[in-house]
């Protein structure tokens, strides 16, 4: 098992990196796939503790904008915003030098599925795929090529 790097200088791509660990409850797809990452915003923390320190990391705020999609129930949208901030703030705990994550989920602009990624379409493809066949009771056999004659 390797040990986990995470860079001296906080950077946005880093930053979108970890996104790709925190994944939308209902879809099982991570946020940058399902591009639900609107923008990532980084700035200097004075207040941070340790800061102006000789020998102690400079520390940072993140705030991050999402576009989610929508949900059919208010309760569940309300349910899974919370999990996702929650994931999110934890994961990006784990860097040194994060001092503090803010999340906005914003309402505009909406989010489309026009934003999923071409890997984000194969993932939640196959899941669909998967699905109907669990649902369905289908199971699909393999016959070896040999064995059609």
């Amino acid at each position: 098992m390797s040990a986990v790097v995470h860079p001296a200088i906080l950077t946005q791509a880093a930053v979108l990196a970890a996104l790709r660990d925190c994944y939308h409850p209902a879809l099982a797809l991570n946020l940058v796939d399902l591009g639900a990452v609107h923008s990532i915003a980084l700035a200097p923390d004075p207040a941070a503790p340790g800061a102006g320190i000789a020998g102690v990391p400079a520390r940072h705020r993140v705030q991050i904008a999402l576009a989610l999609p929508p949900q059919q129930d208010a309760a569940a949208d309300e349910a899974t915003t919370a999990q996702l901030i929650a994931q999110i703030v934890n994961r990006l705990a784990a860097f040194e030098t994060v001092s503090r994550t803010d999340v906005t989920i914003l309402a505009e602009p909406a989010w489309t599925p026009d934003r999923i990624t071409p890997e984000g379409r194969v993932l939640l493809a196959a899941r669909a795929a998967e699905l109907t066949q669990k649902e369905n009771g289908l199971v699909q056999i393999k016959i070896p090529t040999d064995a059609r004659a």
